[in-house]
């Protein structure tokens, strides 16, 4: 008896610290995962869901805590496709309409829901608050919601299609629900093996209570991360005092650290960008020309595209040195040829969005006119605007 009680302990332990190591991460999208959307079809939203939904600890958190109440298959079914139901109209509703929350403070909330789940599996509202519980099918439609919200403020993150925007949005919803489906077998199995069993009560405890604790970190987690993002400029300055100058050269490209005011440009150019729109800004440079850059948005994430094309090219062909998501970006480039050079910027929000871009170095600008006196005029160029999401 004491062996398997051990054994028990030993095993909850080990979820609650492989959920600990994680949590902090719930929801987040890595550059490789963008990159790898932008390309692709469908497939690849329903498979992204999928995926993300397996390693979106706090979701899979409070399905583990719901299921624990719930003794028989049809009411198993009920109150998972209640959650479903509530976090599938949300994530739709809010990319749908592009409505954007702070992350943090929404998966701040996500992290309350998983404390309150196990709260009141451990009949905390009776125990400790000497109340009744509120109607549980209600509080998992609601929780179910804000879940929505989490994951639909990850998935706009994304360069969503324009043309397939609601096809998309389900695709990824569809993944998500398939890997709920799988995580929930799994935690179903886990629950059935020890149900029976004259320790469950013990496990029970000992998870929910853990289930607690690992929701509470996690809330103060994000609502650190909260304070970075309405109080960005101490974070900004500390960032860029511990950030190197030098940084890695790919096909001509340094990305490198410099503060964004620190040098003296020659050129600042603010270029707005309308909610869920694209702007492209190209200069012209000479092969062996070097010139340095740096932009920043006024605060919200942009795709962009950095990339150069050849003068006199027919063919539509273009280099692309970077490409990401964020809200801003430095370097320099060495011209691998003639052409012109720069930005492809796609705001998927529904607000405008800002970009100051500094520049200096060997390079000219087109959207200048030539003054009297300069050299002669650039030959033509192709100046064609790529749509570098499809």
């Amino acid at each position: 008896m004491l062996l398997k009680r051990n054994f028990i302990f030993l095993i909850t332990g080990l979820f609650v610290l492989t959920l600990l190591s994680n949590l902090a991460y719930a929801h987040g999208m890595s550059e490789a995962e963008k990159l790898s959307i932008i390309e692709g079809g469908n497939l690849r939203y329903m498979w992204l869901g999928a995926t993300h939904m397996l390693s979106g600890y706090d979701h899979l958190a409070f399905v583990f805590g719901i299921i624990f109440f719930l003794t028989t298959f049809r009411d198993i079914a009920k109150y998972v496709t209640a959650f479903t139901l509530g976090h599938s109209v949300t994530l739709i509703y809010a990319t749908f309409n592009a409505i954007q929350l702070n992350y943090y403070a929404i998966d701040a909330v996500i992290a309350l829901s998983v404390c309150y789940i196990a709260f009141a599996n451990i009949d905390g509202f009776r125990k400790y608050l000497n109340i009744n519980p509120p109607n549980m099918m209600l509080m998992i439609i609601g929780l179910g919601l804000i879940h929505g919200f989490g994951l639909s403020t990850r998935l706009q993150e994304l360069p969503l299609s324009e043309d397939s925007l609601l096809l998309n949005i389900i695709s990824f919803n569809v993944g998500i629900e398939l890997g709920q489906i799988s995580a929930l077998a799994l935690m179903l199995l886990i629950i059935a093996a020890w149900r029976k069993s004259h320790a469950f009560q013990t496990f029970s405890l000992i998870a929910n209570y853990g289930l607690i604790l690992a929701g509470g970190l996690l809330f103060l987690m994000q609502m650190h991360g909260y304070e970075h993002t309405i109080n960005p400029a101490e974070f900004i300055a500390r960032a860029e005092a511990s950030q190197s100058t030098v940084g890695n050269k790919k096909d001509g490209v340094i990305e490198n650290t410099d503060t964004f005011d620190q040098s003296a440009w020659t050129d600042t150019i603010s270029i707005t960008i309308p909610g869920r729109d694209e702007k492209e800004y190209k200069l012209y440079l000479a092969k062996g020309s070097t010139f340095e850059y740096a932009w920043k948005t006024n605060g919200k994430e942009l795709f962009f595209d950095f990339h150069g094309e050849p003068s006199g090219d027919t063919t539509g062909y273009f280099k692309s040195f970077k490409k990401s998501t964020a809200s801003n970006s430095s370097g320099s480039l060495t011209a691998i040829f003639d052409g012109t050079h720069g930005w492809y910027w796609k705001n998927n929000s529904i607000f405008s969005a800002t970009v100051t871009l500094k520049v200096k170095g060997v390079y000219k600008r087109l959207d200048v006119k030539k003054k009297a006196g300069q050299s002669k005029p650039i030959q033509k160029l192709n100046t064609t605007t790529h749509d570098t999401i499809d």
